[in-house]
């Protein structure tokens, strides 16, 4: 019988990479599965539920990001100010034309896990409507996605 143990990595073990995706290459869901499964870490050999071990992303053209079917018409985002009678609503169309990096931070968001870990997940995640971004000197690495 062999004494296996579970591996369980240590804050001191972590090592982040930076990955560069272009949202001209997939529709938005299926960009936002990479893109969330990048910042939990699930894809590498060291992966543990409780600790936040996952790599900064870059995402670049979010303005040009495609959806299927009627959604840039019809996909609605709510935002509410706190007070009564405070809600305000968005099709995607008009997102896309103000801002269009929240299409992006809002999917991704919704596929993370709801605990403590999120906010500092979504902080790793860097959106920029056009094709140049701020983290040259990072030299993160260009991400084939299919």
């Amino acid at each position: 019988m062999v004494n296996s143990k579970t591996y369980s990595q240590k804050p001191s073990e972590i090592t982040r990479e930076w990955h560069l995706i272009d949202a001209t290459e997939l529709p938005l869901g299926r960009l936002s599965t990479v893109i969330a499964q990048l910042l939990t870490g699930k894809g590498k050999p060291t992966y543990t539920p409780h600790m936040d071990a996952g790599d900064y992303v870059v995402v670049i053209n979010a303005k040009d990001v495609p959806v299927t079917g009627d959604k840039e018409l019809q996909k609605i985002y709510y935002r509410h100010s706190g007070f009564p009678g405070g809600i305000k609503d968005a099709r995607l169309e008009e997102v896309r034309e103000k801002f269009p990096e929240r299409i992006i931070e809002a999917s991704v968001r919704g596929m993370l896990p709801k605990n403590k870990l999120q906010a500092d997940r979504m902080a790793r995640l860097k959106v920029f409507p056009g094709a140049e971004h701020a983290h040259t000197a990072q030299t993160p690495k260009k991400v084939e996605v299919k």
